[in-house]
Protein backbone atom coordinates (compact mmCIF):
# COMPACT_ATOMS: atom_id res chain seq x y z
CA UNK A 1 0.00 0.00 0.00
CA UNK A 2 1.16 3.34 -1.15
CA UNK A 3 0.40 6.62 0.64
CA UNK A 4 -0.09 9.20 -1.78
CA UNK A 5 0.28 12.90 -0.39
CA UNK A 6 -0.02 16.02 -2.50
CA UNK A 7 2.26 18.95 -2.42
CA UNK A 8 -0.27 20.91 -0.29
CA UNK A 9 -1.04 18.11 2.10
CA UNK A 10 2.63 17.53 2.28
CA UNK A 11 3.13 21.58 3.45
CA UNK A 12 0.27 20.88 6.52
CA UNK A 13 1.47 18.06 7.57
CA UNK A 14 5.14 19.99 7.57
CA UNK A 15 3.04 23.10 9.54
CA UNK A 16 1.15 21.16 12.03
CA UNK A 17 4.55 19.08 13.03
CA UNK A 18 6.35 22.41 13.02
CA UNK A 19 3.69 23.92 15.63
CA UNK A 20 3.48 20.99 17.27
CA UNK A 21 7.46 20.66 18.33
CA UNK A 22 7.13 24.57 18.54
CA UNK A 23 4.48 24.21 21.11
CA UNK A 24 6.62 21.42 23.17
CA UNK A 25 9.42 23.82 23.18
CA UNK A 26 7.51 26.24 25.24
CA UNK A 27 6.47 23.81 27.87
CA UNK A 28 2.81 22.61 26.46
CA UNK A 29 4.24 18.99 25.88
CA UNK A 30 1.75 16.07 26.65
CA UNK A 31 2.51 14.13 29.99
CA UNK A 32 4.20 11.27 28.87
CA UNK A 33 6.60 13.58 27.09
CA UNK A 34 7.53 15.35 30.71
CA UNK A 35 7.45 12.12 32.88
CA UNK A 36 10.36 10.35 30.38
CA UNK A 37 12.61 12.69 31.47
CA UNK A 38 15.76 11.32 32.55
CA UNK A 39 18.48 13.02 34.63
CA UNK A 40 22.00 12.38 33.96
CA UNK A 41 23.35 9.60 36.66
CA UNK A 42 25.67 12.26 38.03
CA UNK A 43 23.51 14.58 38.59
CA UNK A 44 23.73 15.72 42.74
CA UNK A 45 26.96 13.35 43.01
CA UNK A 46 29.52 14.72 45.41
CA UNK A 47 32.87 14.82 43.51
CA UNK A 48 35.89 14.00 45.95
CA UNK A 49 39.46 13.90 44.38
CA UNK A 50 41.85 10.97 45.37
CA UNK A 51 44.71 9.68 43.74
CA UNK A 52 45.02 5.51 42.18
CA UNK A 53 47.08 3.70 44.50
CA UNK A 54 47.78 0.64 42.37
CA UNK A 55 51.11 1.78 41.04
CA UNK A 56 53.69 4.67 41.20
CA UNK A 57 52.26 6.78 38.66
CA UNK A 58 49.80 7.87 40.74
CA UNK A 59 47.18 8.96 38.62
CA UNK A 60 44.37 11.10 39.75
CA UNK A 61 40.69 9.84 39.99
CA UNK A 62 37.11 11.57 40.49
CA UNK A 63 35.42 9.53 42.72
CA UNK A 64 31.40 10.17 42.56
CA UNK A 65 29.69 9.58 45.68
CA UNK A 66 25.69 9.81 46.65
CA UNK A 67 24.45 10.27 50.59
CA UNK A 68 24.81 13.79 52.20
CA UNK A 69 26.90 12.65 55.31
CA UNK A 70 23.96 12.98 57.35
CA UNK A 71 23.37 9.91 60.63
CA UNK A 72 21.94 6.63 58.91
CA UNK A 73 23.04 7.31 55.69
CA UNK A 74 25.78 5.22 54.12
CA UNK A 75 27.69 7.37 51.66
CA UNK A 76 28.35 5.33 48.29
CA UNK A 77 30.43 5.41 45.30
CA UNK A 78 28.88 4.56 42.64
CA UNK A 79 31.23 5.94 39.57
CA UNK A 80 34.66 6.85 39.07
CA UNK A 81 36.57 8.22 36.57
CA UNK A 82 39.99 10.07 35.50
CA UNK A 83 40.55 13.39 36.90
CA UNK A 84 40.90 15.96 34.04
CA UNK A 85 43.06 18.49 35.79
CA UNK A 86 45.32 15.86 37.17
CA UNK A 87 48.76 16.95 36.51
CA UNK A 88 50.37 13.51 35.93
CA UNK A 89 47.21 12.01 34.07
CA UNK A 90 44.85 14.37 32.54
CA UNK A 91 42.14 12.16 32.99
CA UNK A 92 43.47 8.74 31.61
CA UNK A 93 43.20 5.88 33.43
CA UNK A 94 45.13 2.69 32.87
CA UNK A 95 42.88 -0.83 32.92
CA UNK A 96 43.33 -1.26 36.58
CA UNK A 97 42.57 2.03 37.29
CA UNK A 98 39.20 2.25 34.99
CA UNK A 99 38.55 -0.69 37.19
CA UNK A 100 39.21 0.55 40.47
CA UNK A 101 35.31 0.67 41.03
CA UNK A 102 35.64 -3.36 41.21
CA UNK A 103 38.18 -2.86 44.07
CA UNK A 104 36.16 -0.25 46.01
CA UNK A 105 33.33 -2.38 46.20
CA UNK A 106 34.96 -5.98 46.39
CA UNK A 107 33.81 -7.65 49.53
CA UNK A 108 37.40 -9.27 50.60
CA UNK A 109 39.05 -5.40 50.61
CA UNK A 110 39.94 -5.06 53.89
CA UNK A 111 38.06 -2.18 55.44
CA UNK A 112 39.45 -1.82 59.18
CA UNK A 113 42.64 -2.69 60.90
CA UNK A 114 43.15 -6.34 61.61
CA UNK A 115 45.62 -7.57 64.35
CA UNK A 116 47.00 -11.40 64.70
CA UNK A 117 48.60 -11.74 68.05
CA UNK A 118 51.92 -13.69 68.70
CA UNK A 119 51.24 -17.26 69.26
CA UNK A 120 47.36 -16.61 67.74
CA UNK A 121 45.91 -17.62 64.40
CA UNK A 122 43.00 -15.63 64.89
CA UNK A 123 42.78 -11.95 63.17
CA UNK A 124 40.85 -9.62 65.54
CA UNK A 125 39.41 -6.18 64.25
CA UNK A 126 40.86 -3.51 66.20
CA UNK A 127 40.16 0.60 65.88
CA UNK A 128 42.10 2.95 64.15
CA UNK A 129 42.97 4.71 67.68
CA UNK A 130 44.42 1.21 69.09
CA UNK A 131 46.38 0.64 65.71
CA UNK A 132 47.97 3.32 65.70
CA UNK A 133 48.94 3.44 69.25
CA UNK A 134 50.19 -0.09 68.82
CA UNK A 135 52.21 0.80 66.00
CA UNK A 136 53.65 3.92 67.76
CA UNK A 137 54.16 1.30 70.80
CA UNK A 138 56.02 -0.81 68.93
CA UNK A 139 58.10 1.46 66.91
CA UNK A 140 59.39 3.19 69.92
CA UNK A 141 60.46 -0.15 71.82
CA UNK A 142 62.23 -1.31 68.88
CA UNK A 143 64.41 1.79 68.33
CA UNK A 144 64.62 2.12 72.37
CA UNK A 145 66.41 -1.46 71.88
CA UNK A 146 68.30 -1.37 68.90
CA UNK A 147 69.25 2.43 68.72
CA UNK A 148 73.18 2.94 67.92
CA UNK A 149 75.20 6.01 69.19
CA UNK A 150 78.45 5.19 67.80
CA UNK A 151 79.95 2.60 65.42
CA UNK A 152 83.11 0.11 66.78
CA UNK A 153 85.57 2.90 66.00
CA UNK A 154 83.71 5.15 68.31
CA UNK A 155 81.94 7.54 65.70
CA UNK A 156 78.64 8.97 66.20
CA UNK A 157 76.15 7.14 63.62
CA UNK A 158 72.94 7.61 65.48
CA UNK A 159 70.82 4.80 63.81
CA UNK A 160 68.37 2.52 63.40
CA UNK A 161 68.90 -0.38 61.53
CA UNK A 162 66.22 -3.17 62.83
CA UNK A 163 63.62 -1.18 60.68
CA UNK A 164 62.90 0.63 57.79
CA UNK A 165 59.70 2.33 55.61
CA UNK A 166 58.47 1.92 52.59
CA UNK A 167 57.11 5.29 51.30
CA UNK A 168 53.22 5.74 49.17
CA UNK A 169 54.42 7.02 45.76
CA UNK A 170 51.22 8.58 45.34
CA UNK A 171 51.50 11.04 47.78
CA UNK A 172 52.70 14.41 47.24
CA UNK A 173 56.08 16.38 46.84
CA UNK A 174 55.27 17.84 50.50
CA UNK A 175 53.69 14.59 52.03
CA UNK A 176 57.23 13.13 50.61
CA UNK A 177 59.26 15.79 51.78
CA UNK A 178 57.90 15.38 55.61
CA UNK A 179 58.11 11.73 55.51
CA UNK A 180 61.51 11.35 54.72
CA UNK A 181 62.10 14.21 57.58
CA UNK A 182 60.39 12.17 59.85
CA UNK A 183 62.01 8.89 58.75
CA UNK A 184 65.38 10.27 58.98
CA UNK A 185 65.31 12.44 62.40
CA UNK A 186 64.24 8.60 64.03
CA UNK A 187 67.71 7.50 62.99
CA UNK A 188 66.24 5.21 59.80
CA UNK A 189 68.42 3.87 57.21
CA UNK A 190 65.96 1.67 55.69
CA UNK A 191 63.90 4.03 53.51
CA UNK A 192 62.56 3.55 50.31
CA UNK A 193 59.91 4.48 47.89
CA UNK A 194 57.07 2.65 45.91
CA UNK A 195 58.20 4.95 43.07
CA UNK A 196 61.16 3.52 42.43
CA UNK A 197 59.86 0.26 42.32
Amino acid sequence: MTLRVTRRQFFKLGAAGMATSSMAMMGFAPEPAVASVRHFKLTGAKITRNNCTYCSVGCGLLLYSRGDESINNVDDIYHVEGDPDHPVSRGSLCPKGAGILDFIKSRSRLSHPMVREPGSSEWKRISWDEALDRIARHMKNDRDENFVTQDENGNTVNHWLTAGFLAASASSNETGYLTHKVVRSLGMLAFDNQARV
